[in-house]
């Protein structure tokens, strides 16, 4: 007999449901990938809950919609690869990874990005590369381009060196706006014309600072 679903995780797939996630690959992703593990130990008990929760150096991951609603608008395939700007605790990458063929996620925080390296590894995340760096200066970034790129903190402006990152017909989802406040999520797709950009929600995201950081 299949081990019943806790609770919680039950909730956790129905209220994605009902916000209007419907991308069966993508809640499976969710399903899979024990959210609690990504999370302060203080915290597991509220793993599940829609709402974004406080991780080390003044970071947060983010609520379960956001993540789901973000990797829904990136219309992964398989073939994939994505660059991730803002590892945090790895949760993101970690859905990234059951969905795509390759992750290369940027932090400027050693300690989280020797944690999420850490939770991916032990989680067989074997897709994910984890680097300590300098999310906001693409030139520094390995690679060419990317099929995919989503940044997980709040940008005032997309960086043009960034966009020219993405592969012809890719997708970039970043949330733009104030650095305090309210940002829209925006998606940008490279067309043969140029970069095509659409408003899609409101959000909040910690911001996006350059450089990699002096302490943590």
């Amino acid at each position: 007999m299949p081990v019943p679903k806790p609770p919680e995780k039950m909730m956790f797939q129905l209220n994605l449901r009902r916000r209007g996630i419907s991308d069966q690959t993508v809640l499976r992703a969710l399903e899979e990938i024990p959210r609690e593990a990504f999370v302060e130990p203080a915290d597991r008990d509220q793993a599940y809950r829609d709402s974004a929760l406080g991780i080390s150096c003044g970071q947060t991951i983010s609520q379960p919609f956001v993540v789901a609603y973000m990797t829904e608008q990136l219309q992964l395939q398989k073939d994939h690869s994505v660059l991730e700007i803002g590892t945090g605790s790895g949760y993101q990458a970690a859905i990234l990874s059951r969905l795509c063929r390759l992750v290369l996620t940027i932090e400027r925080y050693r300690t989280l990005a020797d944690g999420a390296r850490v939770r991916l590894e032990q989680l067989g995340c074997d897709n994910v590369e984890v680097l300590l760096g300098d999310g906001l200066d693409a030139s520094s970034i390995p690679g060419s381009q990317f099929d995919r790129i989503i940044v997980t903190a709040a940008m005032e402006q997309i960086p043009e060196a960034l966009l020219q990152r993405l592969e012809p017909h890719g997708i970039l989802i970043a949330p733009v706006g104030p650095h305090q406040g309210t940002q829209t999520l925006m998606r940008v797709t490279r067309t043969d014309a140029g970069f095509e950009r659409r408003e899609l929600v409101d959000v909040r995201f910690v911001p996006a600072l350059p450089g990699i950081a002096r302490e943590l």
